[in-house]
């Protein structure tokens, strides 16, 4: 095991030199959460400051001691602070030397300590170290300088990145640890069994943390206090993406949004059209328009499942459910109005006007990352294709793996590398038609021509019934030098085949050993581009040795007149 050696204000450097934009990125929501968790420790601890005096005259009538225990705990960047509980245990020697974990039926605990445990009573007091800033409302539980010890060093320094807290998911999942943990060799089980589990659900938070899913494991650990829910134990998706978490971004974010939208609409419009005549909308009308329409819009919606789409990831024809959704709203409400002859001539065009800019202001919000990414990527590729040389490609092909293939190619992170020159396809009809951003040059006869017209470096084999009519054509490929050969896997043509039925492109072995002798995957191992397209990625290795390799061995098979590239 990797032990924590490092000094604390080395980690503190680390962090913020080594993880600098990781550091700066969070540095506001750290902030915010500070100014949140100051508010409320203070709050909590005015208004729970009469119940903390009966619980001290409780445990002083208990048991002798202290009404308070000061723990030793690890905290942010590493930093030993003392820790504040109400005392739940003997004011004896076993309790400060005994083992740092607790267990059910711990003979060290008093009977008052052990409802407090249950109830959670005794962790109140840690509001005091949440408004001096050692410890944050939620955040990776603070353990035992000892048990910190034996962390590996990297998720030490995760963890401890961020402020411990009074409750984290963790804490949801291990609310009854103690109940689990029985007199006994019960430390070799917390540290086998429990604590990775534990270390693995704190890292998960400091991953993904954020003031609503603070606000989701506050809420679960309030809900996990009643009684007849304590026995409930929600699952992990739920911990890190709660019910507040999902309101918030599914529903609420984008409701604001849309009534922004429709408000600027509705404002835009009214603006124009005062241009040619009177037009009686207030800002406080076009509010409340704006906020009929939405609630309409986002019902509808609701039916449409429109919250349930990862819209930076949605293709474009889920935008027919925003259209859908706002045809619906716009013809109801056009319908309200007519039916209770509240509007004019002037305002149905108003409103009829706004709510078709308002469509176009609905999808471009939520299609805004693709548009902006296809924007600079378009820009990327015209500044590529003026300044940067490329490796020509041919793709013979034009079924659905060669657009795969051609969409991969078209990606900025292998546009600069690559340029289709042309398509192959022996259909009559396509030569010269434009398809996938390209056009068809010729068909399979004409390869050897085209690669010398065009200097062509790479032809990609997509079409497996092209290869097959022309296999003796492909299996020399001295004759296409000095382009290289490869073979794209078919799968859509695979994945066609895993009901179980009888296979529909069957080619002869000779062509199935052609394709496993010059498979991308194959061809990777030995040349200096690597191509898998299996994975959809195109990885270029500029090294020394590959190159030189590459070269000696062009040079001795095209003196032996031998294939060349296996």
């Amino acid at each position: 095991m990797i032990r924590m050696t490092q000094h604390p204000k080395e980690m503190k450097k680390k962090h913020k030199t080594g993880l600098s934009s990781y550091y700066l990125s969070n540095r506001m929501t750290g902030m915010a959460k500070r100014v949140f968790d100051f508010t409320a420790a203070l709050i909590g601890l005015i208004l729970l400051s009469p119940f903390f005096m009966i619980i001290a005259v409780l445990i002083k009538r208990d048991s002798p001691g202290p009404v308070f225990f000061w723990g030793p705990r690890l905290g942010q960047y590493g930093v030993v602070f003392k820790m504040l509980k109400f005392r739940t245990m003997y004011e004896t020697k076993k309790s400060y030397n005994g083992p740092r974990v607790t267990c059910k039926d711990d003979d060290r605990i008093t009977p008052l300590g052990k409802w407090l445990r249950d109830t959670k009573l005794n962790e109140f007091p840690q509001l005091w170290n949440v408004l001096i800033g050692e410890m944050s409302l939620v955040g990776p539980r603070p353990e035992d300088p000892t048990i910190c010890k034996t962390w590996p060093t990297n998720i030490a320094r995760e963890i401890l990145s961020v402020r411990p807290g009074i409750t984290s998911p963790a804490s949801v999942v291990y609310r009854n640890e103690e109940s689990m943990l029985h007199a006994g060799d019960f430390m070799k089980k917390y540290f086998h069994e429990l604590s990775p589990d534990k270390i693995r659900l704190d890292q998960l938070y400091v991953r993904y943390r954020s003031f609503w899913l603070d606000l989701d494991v506050i809420l679960w650990t309030a809900l996990l206090l009643v009684p007849k829910i304590k026995a409930y134990s929600p699952p992990e998706q739920l911990l890190f993406v709660g019910p507040l978490s999902r309101l918030i971004q599914r529903y609420v974010n984008w409701f604001i949004w849309d009534f922004l939208i429709i408000f600027t609409s509705i404002i835009f419009i009214s603006a124009v059209v005062r241009l040619f005549g009177p037009l009686n909308i207030s800002l406080l009308m076009a509010a409340k328009m704006s906020l009929g329409y939405t609630l309409l819009y986002s019902t509808i919606g609701l039916f449409l499942n429109i919250n349930r789409i990862n819209w930076p990831k949605a293709p474009s024809w889920e935008s027919v459910r925003l259209s859908a959704a706002w045809m619906a709203a716009t013809i109801t409400i056009l319908g309200f109005h007519y039916y209770l002859k509240f509007t004019s001539l002037r305002m149905y065009g108003v409103l009829l006007a706004a709510s078709i800019l308002s469509l176009f202001g609905i999808i471009v919000v939520r299609y805004r990352w693709q548009l902006i990414s296809g924007v600079l990527s378009h820009m990327l590729k015209h500044r590529i294709n003026t300044l940067a040389i490329r490796e020509r490609v041919l793709i013979v092909g034009s079924g659905r793996t060669a657009e795969h293939i051609a969409w991969l190619m078209d990606h900025p992170t292998y546009s600069g590398k690559f340029q289709i020159i042309g398509f192959i396809d022996d259909d009559l009809l396509s030569q010269g038609l434009s398809i996938y951003g390209s056009k068809v040059i010729g068909r399979a006869k004409d390869i050897q021509a085209l690669v010398k017209q065009h200097d062509i470096g790479l032809i990609i084999l997509a079409d497996n019934q092209i290869a097959a009519h022309t296999y003796k054509d492909f299996h020399n490929t001295a004759s296409f030098s000095p382009a290289r050969i490869v073979v794209a896997p078919d799968i859509f043509g695979s994945l066609s085949n895993l009901d179980g039925g009888p296979k529909n492109n069957k080619t002869n072995d000779n062509l199935n050993n052609f394709q496993c002798q010059y498979c991308v995957a194959r061809y990777a191992s030995h040349q200096v581009r690597t191509y898998d397209f299996k994975t959809e990625s195109v990885l270029l290795m500029d090294q020394a040795h590959n190159i030189e390799n590459g070269k000696k061995h062009r040079s001795r098979t095209s003196s032996k007149g031998k294939t060349s590239n296996q």
